[in-house]
């Protein structure tokens, strides 16, 4: 498989940012996304999804992207009293569950099973590292692991839109592109007013 299906195995953040090239978007090696991978053993390669699997690992990983955006943005919202970091998260809980609807109808229509997300460790970290951050650091906390998972997300759905192997996924996958561009885009702005 090509290089970009192995990032699809690597890549554990799935959610769904900016124009910028794919070398730009990839999750920095040193981030909880890059370090590690799905199989759970941090460090070690994952082996690239056979093509049966592929668009199940896609949807489990996208789900699973989704699903921490969602919580991560309720925790912030518990906690926060900056007004811009708060529409953020309400955009991120309401986009991505869109986002969440889309991939879930795609599935539907290529007939590949849709499991219940589940967050993979580094998520888990992510999440329990806001949901235990006090109120003046968790909008720092928070919009770092955004950055981070929407670095992910992107080179997830980008990867899938251009080598998947289900034409509903890969539409989806190319629409959420846009959707995570314009959320990197919003973090980007946000970066610079905290």
């Amino acid at each position: 498989m090509t290089k970009k299906i192995w990032m699809l195995g690597t890549t554990v953040l799935a959610l769904a940012g900016c124009g910028e090239t794919a070398e730009e978007s990839a999750p920095p090696t040193n981030s909880p996304t890059a370090a590690a991978p799905a199989s759970g053993t941090p460090g070690a390669p994952m082996a690239a999804p056979a093509t049966a699997a592929q668009s199940a690992a896609y949807v489990a990983k996208a789900g699973a992207g989704d699903l921490w955006e969602i919580e991560s943005s309720k925790a912030l919202l518990a906690k926060s009293d900056n007004s811009e970091v708060r529409k953020f998260a309400q955009m991120m809980i309401d986009q991505h569950g869109q986002s969440t609807a889309k991939i879930k109808a795609a599935a539907a229509a290529a007939k590949v099973d849709v499991a219940a997300p589940q967050l993979d460790p580094a998520q888990q970290t992510m999440l329990d590292e806001i949901k235990q951050a006090d109120a003046g650091a968790i909008d720092a906390i928070y919009l770092r692991h955004q950055r981070a998972a929407h670095d992910a997300a992107l080179a997830l759905h980008r990867a899938y839109s251009e080598d998947g192997d289900t034409e509903s996924l890969k539409t989806a996958a190319r629409e959420i592109v846009t959707v995570v561009q314009m959320h990197r885009s919003h973090l980007d702005k946000l970066g610079s007013q905290t």
